[in-house]
């Protein structure tokens, strides 16, 4: 009960504090303090996880994700499940420096925005399927392997046993209609012309 009553302590204190002075404000006097009975409660809105606001905003060493690379373009960078990036310097005017989870230090505008804490990577897993009517049940048609087919049904058909190599094109992996599936048509230029 304490803590549903110090939620909404905070949510007042957070909702005076935009009325009254703006979001630039907020960024200035980001801590407040409060009680609740015999408890005392401190709420940093800028440690706040899931909280989206301009890097301005943010202070240093602070864990972030899907970040705008323009000011209003939406999240561009650093959105895979579990990853993070990490503010190195204090925000300025022109930008703040920021490191990507690749390692790359980028200096990135100070409107933009972000999320603090890192994205979650728990929660969405593929279900496993544990007899093959429960695919039927989604709608998923059985797939039956090219390199099982006869020739005729299939550029991988045909051959004796496992064969890979089977039909007239048996250098590549090919689309039932014969086109290469995996790497395309080769288009570029011939490095062995002189």
């Amino acid at each position: 009960m304490a803590w549903w009553r110090a939620r909404a302590v905070s949510s007042a204190i957070l909702s005076r504090l935009l009325s009254r002075s703006g979001a630039t404000e907020v960024a200035v006097v980001s801590r407040a303090s409060f009680s609740t009975g015999n408890q005392f409660f401190t709420y940093d809105i800028n440690s706040q996880y899931g909280s989206c606001m301009p890097l301005s905003a943010m202070h240093i060493q602070a864990k972030i994700h899907n970040i705008e690379l323009n000011p209003g373009q939406g999240g561009k960078l650093v959105r895979a499940p579990g990853t993070c990036a990490k503010i190195l310097k204090e925000p300025t005017e022109k930008g703040c420096l920021v490191r990507l989870p690749s390692g790359v230090e980028k200096w990135i505008d100070s409107k933009c925005r972000a999320v603090i804490g890192e994205v979650p990577s728990k929660g969405k897993k593929p279900k496993k399927l544990y007899k093959a009517g429960q695919s039927r049940w989604l709608g998923i048609r059985p797939t039956v392997r090219g390199v099982a087919m006869n020739p005729c049904d299939h550029p991988h058909g045909g051959g004796e046993g496992k064969s890979k190599s089977s039909g007239s094109h048996g250098k590549c992996s090919r689309t039932p209609w014969g086109k290469p599936c995996k790497g395309g048509y080769k288009t570029g230029p011939n490095k062995r012309k002189k």
